[in-house]
């Protein structure tokens, strides 16, 4: 009996310790997983496939559909003579001869508006035109401007024509993706891609006439030029014209004239028949580390403003020797490219808000820009321009024009810039029209005088032989 007990006993105590054991090592906690279930969990998801992700693999299939369509092959002949005796050669004349050039050129209306560049349609006798659809038309050069080398086509078509819309070349970004479209080596309607690589870059750095151009990496070679260059949207942001190479294709490096001053070049072209260009009346350069140094600024950004143009917008404006231009409209201006770019998307009389640094202080002047009225004397070597009463007065001269630069390297070394042309050949000159007229009807046989007073207020002439 008392075996049994103990027995029992043990049993008892032994399925005690089992059913402790499973309770505490293998029955979950229930309330564990009860605050489990109701309470956020504290990890941070991988992903969310409800949110939009920004992503590099951009689809540029409907930028190429929108696009290609209005992107055309232009064609250019131009009639050279082929001197046939040693008597042809020395007078001219002989055996004439065609030359065909082609290159891109992008239709920006339904009517029939074409922009190119200038040095597609250069000297052409015939210009005729492909559509992507194969139907070729006559073109009309209705106008060009070879400083910025655009163009302006025109052709008469029985339907509305596809058109690419203006984009705001100011908005881009550098590394933003763009499409280049056009016809390189007479392969009709080619799409390249790339992106934004640098905006208001120079090529000819050395030349009083900057240059303003985007640059980016889609490929550009002989045959594009005049094609379009479009953003994601399918927008014009610029028109194709050059590149850097020294095989004469493409090397990795490409150009284009922004879309806002383009679409400026062709309304001046359409409404005045010539380009309005504006100018703020100073003069100066870039900054950088020696050039602050030198000047004794602490800015390395910006344009320096060396002088200003007595009776121009900027000194009536309040801008003065010395103030560092930060801004325009509230876009950065890092470098002179910058201002001189946007400032050829502008006109006479507009109005820009100049953001300028002064004594280490920030300003904020409106400046009401003027029209730059050129003339070059190419019998002379020199641009010029009208001269305001204010600097007449200011140089102690009643009249005359100002030469803006030097156009060879030979007069380059005169330091004839900022001279004011009072005659030529002893006749009396106000404004460059009178430089224009006396230059057309002189005696071409004849020397040319040159009277001037220099920056220092003296008179003097020059006999060009």
């Amino acid at each position: 009996m008392k075996q049994t007990i103990k027995l029992i006993t043990v049993a008892l105590f032994a399925g005690a310790i089992t059913l402790g054991g499973y309770k505490y090592f293998v029955e979950p906690d229930s309330e564990f997983v009860h605050s489990a279930t109701q309470e956020s969990p504290s990890f941070i998801p991988t992903n969310f496939p409800n949110t939009p992700v920004s992503s590099t693999n951009a689809d540029f299939t409907e930028a190429a559909e929108k696009t290609v369509h209005a992107v055309v092959h232009v064609k250019n002949t131009t009639i050279s003579r082929q001197p046939t005796n040693i008597m042809e050669y020395f007078n001219g004349g002989g055996r004439p001869r065609e030359i065909v050039g082609a290159g891109s050129g992008v239709i920006i209306s339904p009517d029939g508006y074409i922009i190119t560049n200038n040095h597609v349609i250069a000297n052409a006798a015939e210009l005729e035109v492909t559509l992507n659809s194969n139907k070729i038309y006559k073109a009309e050069l209705i106008g060009t401007d070879p400083k910025t080398d655009i163009a302006l086509l025109k052709v008469d078509a029985e339907d509305d024509l596809p058109f690419i819309p203006f984009g705001d070349s100011n908005s881009i970004k550098i590394g933003e993706w763009v499409l280049a479209v056009g016809n390189p080596f007479n392969l009709n309607s080619t799409v390249t891609a790339g992106i934004i690589s640098a905006k208001a870059r120079d090529l000819n750095q050395f030349d009083r006439n900057p240059q303003s151009f985007i640059q980016t990496d889609a490929a550009v070679n002989r045959g594009n030029s005049g094609g379009a260059l479009v953003n994601v949207r399918g927008e014009l942001i610029g028109i194709n014209t050059a590149i850097t190479s020294e095989t004469g294709s493409y090397v990795g490096y490409s150009f284009a004239v922004p879309s806002n001053n383009a679409r400026k070049v062709i309304e001046d072209i359409m409404e005045y028949g010539n380009v309005q260009r504006a100018i703020l009346g100073i003069s100066g350069g870039s900054l950088n580390t020696k050039v602050a140094e030198e000047l004794g600024i602490d800015e390395t950004q910006g344009v320096y403003v060396a002088s200003v143009e007595k009776g121009s917008g900027a000194d009536k404006s309040g801008l003065k020797q010395g103030d560092v231009i930060k801004k325009l409209d509230g876009l950065s201006v890092s470098k002179f490219s910058d201002l001189s770019g946007y400032l050829g998307s502008k006109r006479p009389n507009d109005v820009v808000d100049v953001t300028i640094l002064r004594n280490g202080r920030e300003k904020h002047i409106p400046v009401t820009l003027v029209k730059l009225e050129t003339f070059e004397i190419e019998d002379l070597g020199l641009e010029v321009r009208n001269a305001n009463s204010a600097l007449l007065k200011q140089r102690g001269v009643d009249n005359g024009v100002i030469v803006s630069k030097t156009l060879t390297k030979d007069m380059a070394r005169y330091n004839l810039e900022g001279i004011i042309i009072t005659k030529i050949n002893d006749e009396k000159i106000d404004d460059i029209d009178d430089a224009k007229r006396i230059m057309t009807n002189r005696d071409y046989n004849a020397p040319i005088k040159m009277t001037f007073v220099n920056q220092r207020g003296e008179l003097n002439s020059f006999i060009f032989r």
